[in-house]
């Protein structure tokens, strides 16, 4: 089991998306919020240095604990996707798509005001394909 921990508060990716205008076609296109991009990576940076030699490509369970500074409501499944794009852009993982990464089992949002964190569990599947 490889554990990682993200010792900053948890962002989500889609919460303040910025519209931005190609400056070569003027067409409008989506792009993640400053805070987000300086969130993802300084937590990139913290995933390097605990990362594997290699990324994983083979079938994980990838359970997150999410320790927030306040009580807010937060979306778990915006938190996961946002986590699964650290931990490919880090190298932690080849990719995050269903074959590599088969479940967020027992991922859940906690609060904790004075260490708010992501603790990343990352656990080798039974099976070949994913499944005990």
């Amino acid at each position: 089991m490889i554990k990682i921990t993200i010792p900053m508060p948890p962002i989500t990716k889609k919460n303040s998306m910025r519209i931005m205008h190609s400056s070569k076609t003027g067409r409008p296109f989506i792009m993640p919020s400053k805070q987000y991009q300086t969130y993802e990576s300084k937590a990139v940076r913290y995933c390097k240095a605990q990362r594997p030699r290699e990324p994983i490509e083979t079938p994980v369970e990838v359970k997150c604990l999410f320790y927030m500074p306040t009580r807010r409501r937060v979306d778990l499944t915006n938190l996961l996707e946002s986590i699964d794009d650290v931990l490919v852009s880090a190298g932690v993982l080849k990719d995050d798509h269903s074959g590599i990464i088969v479940s967020h089992d027992g991922s859940r949002v906690l609060y904790d005001k004075d260490n708010p964190r992501t603790e990343v569990f990352i656990r080798e599947m039974e099976g070949a394909d994913g499944t005990p």
